[in-house]
């Protein structure tokens, strides 16, 4: 089911100010940067190999789930994403194991891909994310 780890989320508090961070010591490339209204936050694709990535979060506002993260927690890891084949079918095979989801049907991700998120507290405390890659032309 699981093909990949697909990204590693980190919230933070100044998007561009991690940019530069993850470009310098890690010599990343940022490939894509999105604002998603829905989610309510700016972020930022850095690839790391392949189809991996760092995701840069940066809330939109402090009553977002990220913004509501790092008053909590503070900065670092978010969430963890999967790369699956189809998130629809992952979704309903994971909740038959009893797994709550966060979400009811898939919604809109970086990158044109498809997502779904899962309880962390059915995962071992793990905020975690199931990606659909877009289709590539």
């Amino acid at each position: 089911m699981l093909l990949r780890i697909d990204h590693v989320g980190i919230a933070c508090h100044d998007l561009e100010e991690k940019i530069r961070l993850f470009q310098e010591l890690f010599e990343l490339e940022v490939v894509a940067r999105e604002v998603n209204e829905e989610q309510g936050v700016k972020e930022a694709m850095l690839r790391v190999a392949g189809d991996s990535y760092i995701q840069l979060l940066e809330p939109l506002s402090p009553d977002s789930p990220v913004g509501r993260f790092l008053a909590r927690r503070g900065e670092g890891v978010h969430h963890v994403a999967f790369g699956v084949g189809d998130v629809s079918d992952a979704m309903g095979r994971i909740a038959e194991k009893g797994v709550r989801l966060l979400d009811e049907q898939p919604r809109h991700g970086s990158m044109g891909s498809s997502i779904a998120f899962l309880h962390p507290k059915d995962v071992g405390g793990m905020l975690t994310e199931l990606v659909q890659a877009a289709k590539r032309k």
